[in-house]
């Protein structure tokens, strides 16, 4: 028997498989790792294939050393998945394949988890006899004793009556006493800490209508459904009787959410439904975690996956569920290659492993709902809130006024009065500010040089945080003193222009002085179960006000929650990007949604230096119809997705040169390809040679050739041209080929 293994090595010169021999006696499965010689090194690989034959000369093919599993690491259809993303993503499949398995899997870097345990191996009637021969031994005659009742007891739970009892246990191991060996023990996201079961509660009509639509298309295994409705209106509470359905057929169930901030809270309603069958991933558990949560998904002993977008790699088998929440959200994206869309990605599973397709969103994409009127989704509706709640009331502030009238602070003196209120009669209130940091950006007012990351095109920002009072970058990291003077012109007027979540904070604990204030960002969410220990902290109510960025915008869910106020509701609509009209409404629709979902109304104040703007005025009516109709016009008039198709050759590299040279070619290579295909050069637009908003990015300069192209057939041939070309290599260079990228910045 022979495998062929892709070795775990991402370079182009070895991005194919290779032959070993299988060992007498060892008995190897497609999708098992393992370790294989090579070259003159050991290295881990991954079998896709086995073959009884093999064209090669037997004294060229070496043996495989030793699987690294007793089982297959990676299922067919997720081989499968690599090797099409491969193919997309024009990298080589060890690249894709490393996404099927928790990085640190590889190269051993974290283990099964084990601890110490012991049981008596005498019958309970003998102990007394054993203790009158243990001489004068205090400690051993009582673990004998704490064994006597014949159950199994980690040696952890020892120590807790015995100074050191290991080595003492030992000794009675070997006197034939007890038994003393070693077990797993799971790692478990969030503790151990049982949640309490939850009854259902009663359906809404809504609910109860989506529900039957999707029974049968659940029960043949197929569909695919987009679930449009309101904030508060229960969908959640669909997901969960959907997941019931699914699980009764024996199938497993994946729910992917496009913040982690969101998953604690998914996780707990789910866990309080089927309890530890649903399982947890995403990338800020510990390595042991997400490790063991992966193992009990690959065994099939959680059915349940929950997660952000690398958790719809999870090696659920008998897959018969994707819900995709919060559809809409731009994180379901990745930007770093392989560049994939969880989305798609879940669309391909479902329709190879015959699972039903579920995207939900108060704000749909407007790509989705195009979809879905075209036919290609069936649409659901749920267009009330449980309960009949009303949705919040809105007020549009106009920050131009208060200018006028003196008030330079964040809040105007609608909010003001307002969050007064708020906390005066105990109700919770939570700021959105969708830039973390102090201040936006540093600046000379002499000369109008703006402080920007050395590494790239990006102005820095102030933080206060931690009492560092550096400026920061938020693509790379890059952290530097504030200077005192300007670097260009030596003038001493450098001041601070806008703000941040941290400046919002401090207006807030100025405002209240008693009151604590929680803040979530990137900043006070980056270690261990940041998101949830801030979250319990707001959801206890130790907390009454909350700041933060986009992060707390969709999906939470906090009974209490009155007044939501958004300070800069103008940041995004600003955005050098066709798409920012879309994305403002989504922001504030989802952020005002999370006020009055309890037994109180709710209000909204919205903070703008556009108030007679149309997008701000449909998200204050709270009207995703009136917006899709107006934004769907716009793009039809301006030619714009999904009247037409986004693409670009993006070009990086550490050389400015090499970078523009490399783009100028590619540029004149694609002239080429329109004048040698008319039809091609028919369907494109709009074909530009520039470069992106920011330039350079983690020190790599940027350039990209811009495409517009209608959609047609001959457009996709043209595509497939153009990945050809992004595909051929070229020194100090990375070129990648993207269609309808997530941003052209």
């Amino acid at each position: 028997m022979y495998a062929q293994v892709i070795v775990d090595i991402v370079h182009e010169n070895v991005a194919h498989t290779f032959t070993y021999a299988v060992p007498e006696g060892m008995a190897l499965s497609v999708g098992q790792r393992v370790e294989v010689p090579f070259g003159f090194r050991s290295k881990e690989g991954v079998v896709i294939a086995l073959d009884e034959r093999c064209d090669l000369p037997p004294e060229k093919v070496r043996p495989v050393t030793a699987p690294l599993e007793d089982y297959p690491a990676i299922l067919p259809c997720l081989i499968d998945l690599a090797r099409q993303m491969a193919e997309e993503s024009h990298c080589p499949l060890a690249e894709t394949l490393r996404l099927m398995l928790p990085a640190e899997m590889r190269g051993g870097r974290v283990q099964v988890k084990q601890q110490p345990v012991c049981r008596l191996a005498i019958p309970t009637g003998q102990v007394e006899e054993a203790m009158g021969q243990l001489g004068r031994s205090q400690k051993k005659r009582m673990l004998l004793q704490l064994l006597r009742d014949g159950e199994k007891h980690p040696v952890g739970e020892m120590r807790l009556v015995v100074r050191e009892p290991l080595e003492p246990l030992r000794q009675l191991a070997e006197a034939g006493l007890i038994r003393l060996w070693q077990e797993e023990v799971l790692r478990q996201p969030g503790g151990s800490d049982p949640v309490e079961p939850v009854e259902d509660p009663p359906l809404t009509p809504s609910q109860r209508e989506v529900l039957e639509v999707m029974a049968p298309s659940l029960q043949r295994g197929e569909g695919r459904f987009l679930l449009h409705g309101v904030t508060g209106s229960g969908k959640t509470e669909v997901f969960i009787r959907l997941v019931r359905s699914t699980l009764e057929m024996g199938r497993s169930a994946m729910i992917l959410v496009p913040e982690i901030a969101l998953t604690p809270q998914m996780v707990r309603w789910f866990r309080a439904r089927f309890g530890a069958v649903a399982a947890v991933i995403h990338s800020r558990l510990s390595a042991g975690e997400r490790f063991d949560e992966w193992r009990r998904i690959r065994r099939g002993d959680a059915r349940v996956v929950i997660g952000a977008r690398s958790a719809v790699f999870a090696p659920a088998e008998r897959l018969g569920l994707i819900v995709v929440d919060e559809e809409h959200e731009t994180t379901y994206l990745s930007d770093r290659h392989p560049r994939y869309d969880a989305r798609d990605v879940a669309a391909w599973r479902c329709e190879r492993e015959g699972a039903t397709l579920l995207l939900a969103s108060a704000t749909p994409s407007i790509l989705s709902f195009a979809r879905a009127r075209r036919g290609d989704y069936t649409l659901l509706e749920m267009p009330h809130r449980v309960l009949n709640r009303p949705l919040p009331e809105v007020e549009v502030v106009d920050m131009r006024r208060e200018l006028e009238q003196g008030n330079r602070s964040v809040f105007s003196g609608a909010l003001m009065a307002r969050l007064r209120d708020c906390v005066a009669q105990g109700q919770q209130a939570m700021l959105l500010m969708n830039r973390r940091g102090y201040h936006s950006f540093v600046s000379c007012r002499s000369c109008g040089h703006v402080m920007k990351c050395p590494n790239c095109d990006v102005a820095l920002t102030y933080h206060l945080a931690g009492g560092d009072g550096k400026l920061h970058c938020h693509y790379c990291g890059h952290a530097e003193p504030t200077p005192e003077t300007c670097p260009k012109c030596a003038s001493r007027y450098i001041r601070f222009f806008g703000a941040g979540t941290q400046k919002v904070e401090e207006e807030l604990k100025k405002l209240f002085p008693g009151e604590t204030v929680v803040r979530m960002d990137n900043d006070t969410t980056s270690g261990k179960d940041g998101h949830a220990r801030l979250l319990d902290q707001f959801r206890s109510g130790q907390a009454r006000l909350l700041v933060g960025t986009q992060m707390i915008a969709k999906g939470l869910d906090f009974p209490r929650v009155t007044l939501v106020g958004v300070v800069a509701a103008d940041m995004t609509l600003n955005l050098p990007d066709y798409r920012a009209r879309e994305r403002t409404f989504q922001l504030l629709t989802q952020v005002a949604g999370r006020a009055g979902r309890g037994e109180l109304p709710g209000h909204v104040v919205i903070q703008t230096y556009k108030p007679e703007d149309e997008t701000i005025l449909a998200a204050a009516a709270q009207d995703y119809r009136s917006f899709f109709e107006q934004e769907f016009a716009r793009r039809r008039s301006g030619l714009y997705p999904p009247f037409t198709v986004l693409a670009r050759l993006l070009v990086e590299s550490d050389s400015p040169l090499a970078a523009q040279q490399h783009a100028r070619a590619l540029h004149e290579r694609c002239q080429a390809l329109l004048a040698a295909h008319p039809a091609w050069k028919k369907r494109t637009l709009m074909m530009r040679l520039d470069q992106p908003s920011v330039a350079m990015l983690r020190g790599k300069t940027r350039w990209h050739v811009m495409f517009k192209l209608l959609v047609h057939p001959e457009t996709e041939a043209f595509a497939a041209a153009l990945s050809e070309l992004a595909r051929e290599a070229a020194p100090r260079v990375e070129t990648w080929f993207e269609y309808n990228p997530t941003t052209m910045m």
